[in-house]
């Protein structure tokens, strides 16, 4: 069965480019543009892995991470932030919240794929 993966990011190119890549790799994709949307789907699809934009309007990246660690449901699904923020204190702040890595932007399509496959311990999908 295929893994899901929860995107939760405003910008609509970056969210093209994830889904277009997890896709080809056979994941599941599913998209949010705000964090009020991404929790609403990550509380009603149970995704496998959530990559979470730092800087949203609204309800930001670490608001969405420290929210899903307080939700018994929700705690336990790997968050992996993306964000062009690359400061130690950034990083440090979204480890923080509970993620379980960081990725800045931009990034590649194979750097993505590998981090995934790390998070979710599996092969990678054919």
């Amino acid at each position: 069965m295929a893994k899901t993966v929860l995107t939760i990011d405003d910008q609509a190119d970056i969210r093209r480019l994830v889904r277009m890549t997890l896709e080809f790799d056979g994941y599941k994709v599913l998209e949010a543009s705000d964090g009020e949307e991404g929790l609403h789907l990550a509380r009603t699809h149970k995704p496998d892995l959530v990559l979470l934009d730092v800087m949203m309007p609204g309800l930001d990246g670490l608001a969405v991470s420290t929210t899903m660690r307080a939700d018994p449901a929700l705690k336990n699904i790997p968050v992996v932030m993306l964000t062009a923020l690359d400061r130690d204190s950034d990083m440090d702040a979204g480890m923080e919240a509970g993620a379980k890595a960081y990725l800045n932007k931009p990034f590649g399509p194979v750097e993505l794929l590998k981090l995934i496959v790390h998070l979710l311990g599996q092969r990678a999908p054919a």
